[in-house]
């Protein structure tokens, strides 16, 4: 162990060596964290002789954990697989299979993904006879996924927005929707966290249980923690108080998802007894992208601070490049990815384009595609998606879970047994109305007369369930599989002479490869613990670093990466930053961490792109360059592209295409402007009525120009978008 410490800087010892009490490591970008966090552990276990079943190591992604798995078998050999290196969600899954019975649930319970969440909420939506334009589904998903992260049960939301028209809705749908998870034996990802924390406040017993095993806890981007999280960490380390956390306030972009930067922020205030180490130098990028970062930074109040310095060289200067639209932008990205390929011998896989938005994506590809650019985008499961695969995890839950009704709904007649539509629905009627699940109403004759003369075909399916439930834990995954494709003849329905049918041949083939790829890595192989790896895959898991492709991606989803050539496009105000973002101090604090996480990325080569004209969701804008651009010393950029511009201005909002009444952009060259800046009383908060949306709530009220954007949130209608100076809004007392 002594040999691997000389591997490390003075820094980086020090942070290992510090084992006992809490700890907080403020890890720059590219300071070796992952190092740090194994080395550490391998210390643990080496020179402290702790029993490496009392560690526990929590990251964010599979991507992260099993990287760390790695390091760690290299670095302590079998004892690495008795440390439990998992992310939150895989680790809360494990304890709730293990005691979920304490609270109510039982062990087969299934993990419902967003796609599923949707259907569930559409069904309370109807039952509730609530609108769902007045309520949406992903307003409804949003609104209880922010309760969970803040630890509120459907009565403690309710109790909390009474009096509130509106959200006493959005209440009636949690409760009515937490109630339905709970009859199907159900959780969604937010309920794992939720769960666990209940189970270890409610069973003593449990939390005592795990605070004698995991005698030394480590987590992973700290600063991404929600208050679930933080809640869950701190009951598991009250008793030893041997806790290590890792991350860098600089890199908190996750607020949209509950992540509260205050966590890191005030850790030492959590813990006053805790050490703080800084890791500083960086073993990633060059000294000219990480000035860049630093001066960008620098303009944040919410930050611990630190300065990061590299002995990599100065290296390129950065490359700024100004174009016209879009698609100018686009046309420099593909020829210059394409010239440094063919003149510089850089390989494909070696390269990324950043973006804001997924929008941003489209000219880009187009170009690549028109340059003869290989890429590949990383933005979400596609195999997983697939309307064949979903079907076969939709089987593989119901033997699993029978009570589980979304998934049962799903395959009933997928291949068609002449059940239709109709005959499920009053099927699903009949569970509902007596409180049982849709598999105990099949499975029961004395429901028969109820459903009507389906039920007889519903029954035969259920007994052929039943066949196949039989085979579970006497068979491998893989097994189980080629058993419900032969019992259902599922793959019969497909023509292998038709395109589209072949795919989905292939997929169902490529399928059986995932289950012979678990079966050979799992340590015990199980359906429970092969549903739980398939519902725990995350977007970034899907990237591959040895395509040789260049990679399309958000900012979002390349935390964590790292490439040799970055290009980040739409460097401009109201894209990066965001126009939301603009206006709120904390949401452009948030903004301005995501663009050092973009530029901390790129390892030789940055190039920031920014047009001057570009339509996004058909509108059509003049943008300035971003302000984070105008933070970065002119003395480590190097300028490209159009010059109809002398200068860059300071950073101003955004002009937005005006917008009549209902909804139609009228092109920002011809839209009439008025002479003088116009007036606007209304402010966040104010109720105001307007002749075709009825009454609503003025949410944000933003100058632009020389009107004022409102967004207003219409109790008829939803969210509104509305000009001023054509609202013709009345102000309500």
């Amino acid at each position: 162990m002594h040999n691997l410490l000389t591997k490390l800087n003075s820094v980086q010892r020090e942070a290992v060596a510090t084992t006992e009490g809490p700890l907080l490591v403020l890890a720059g970008a590219g300071s070796g964290k992952t190092r740090v966090l194994t080395y550490r552990i391998a210390y643990l276990i080496s020179e402290k002789h702790v029993n490496p079943q009392n560690i526990l190591a929590i990251t964010f992604t599979n991507k992260a954990a099993a990287e760390m798995k790695a390091r760690l078998e290299t670095l302590v050999g079998e004892d690495a697989a008795f440390i439990w290196a998992r992310t939150f969600h895989s680790a809360c899954v494990r304890f709730l299979r293990r005691d979920i019975e304490k609270i109510g649930y039982t062990s087969d319970f299934t993990i419902y993904d967003t796609a599923e969440q949707k259907a569930i909420i559409k069904d309370c939506l109807k039952a509730l006879n609530l609108d769902e334009k007045t309520y949406p589904v992903s307003s409804c998903l949003s609104n209880i996924s922010s309760a969970k992260n803040e630890m509120m049960s459907p009565e403690s939301y309710s109790a909390f927005h009474a009096g509130n028209f509106r959200m006493e809705g959005f209440c009636k749908v949690y409760t009515r929707y937490q109630a339905t998870l709970k009859k199907f034996n159900a959780v969604d990802f937010d309920d794992l966290l939720c769960l666990t924390v209940r189970l270890f406040e409610e069973c003593p017993e449990v939390l005592e249980y795990y605070r004698n095993k995991f005698k030394y806890i480590h987590v992973d981007e700290y600063q991404d923690t929600n208050a679930v999280q933080y809640r869950l960490v701190s009951l598991l380390a009250e008793k030893h108080r041997n806790l290590c956390v890792v991350g860098d306030e600089d890199q908190s972009i996750y607020k949209f998802r509950g992540a509260d930067i205050q966590n890191i922020l005030q850790f030492e205030k959590s813990f006053p007894d805790a050490k703080t180490i800084r890791l500083e130098q960086n073993y990633r990028s060059t000294q000219n992208i990480l000035d860049a970062a630093n001066a960008v930074i620098a303009h944040n109040t919410e930050r611990l601070g630190k300065h990061l310095w590299t002995d990599n060289g100065e290296g390129e200067k950065i490359i700024k490049y100004r174009s016209s639209t879009e698609y100018d932008e686009a046309s420099y990205i593909a020829s210059e990815l394409s010239r440094l390929h063919r003149q510089e011998g850089i390989p494909y896989g070696d390269m990324v384009v950043l973006y804001r938005m997924n929008v941003q994506s489209r000219p880009i590809e187009e170009q690549l595609l028109l340059n003869a650019v290989p890429y590949k985008i990383v933005k979400g499961h596609r195999f997983y998606d697939a309307k064949e695969i979903k079907d076969m995890i939709a089987y593989l839950r119901t033997v699993h879970n029978p009570n589980d009704s979304v998934s049962l709904a799903r395959i009933i007649n997928e291949p068609k047994r002449g059940i239709g539509a109709t005959s499920l629905g009053r099927a699903m009627e009949v569970a509902d109305k007596n409180g049982v699940s849709l598999y105990t109403v099949i499975r029961d004759e004395n429901f028969s007369s109820s459903v009507g003369s389906s039920w007889a075909k519903m029954y035969a399916f259920s007994e052929m369930m039943e066949e196949i439930r039989k085979e579970v834990g006497q068979v491998p995954v893989t097994a189980l599989i080629k058993l419900i494709l032969e019992k259902t003849n599922y793959a019969a329905q497909f023509n292998p002479e038709n395109p589209e049918d072949s795919v989905r041949l292939e997929n169902l083939q490529e399928f059986l490869s995932v289950g012979i790829k678990y079966e050979k890595e799992a340590e015990n192989s199980s359906l429970t613990d092969f549903l739980d790896n398939l519902a725990l895959v995350s977007d970034v898991d899907d990237y591959d670093e040895d395509m040789d492709l260049v990679t399309l991606m958000t900012i979002h989803t390349a935390k964590g990466l790292e490439f040799p050539v970055v290009f980040i496009a739409g460097f401009e105000e109201g894209v990066f930053p965001s126009f939301r973002s603009i206006y709120e101090s904390g949401e452009l604090e948030e903004e301005r961490r995501l663009c050092y996480v973009a530029l901390t990325r790129a390892k030789k080569n940055l190039y920031l792109t920014h047009a001057q004209t570009r339509t996004l969701m058909g509108t059509t804008t003049r943008n300035r360059v971003s302000r984070f651009m105008l933070d970065i010393p002119q003395t480590l950029y190097t300028e490209e592209g159009a010059q109809s511009f002398s200068v860059d201005l300071p950073p101003v909002a955004p002009r937005k295409p005006r917008m009549a009444q209902f909804g139609t952009t009228i092109s920002a060259s011809t839209a009439p402007a008025p002479s003088k800046a116009v007036s606007c009383d209304l402010a966040p908060g104010d109720r105001v009525s307007h002749k075709k949306f009825g009454e609503g709530v003025v949410i944000s009220a933003v100058p632009v120009g020389n009107d004022t954007k409102l967004e207003i949130d219409f109790i008829a209608a939803g969210k509104k978008t509305l000009l001023a100076t054509y609202a013709k809004l009345e102000k309500l007392a």
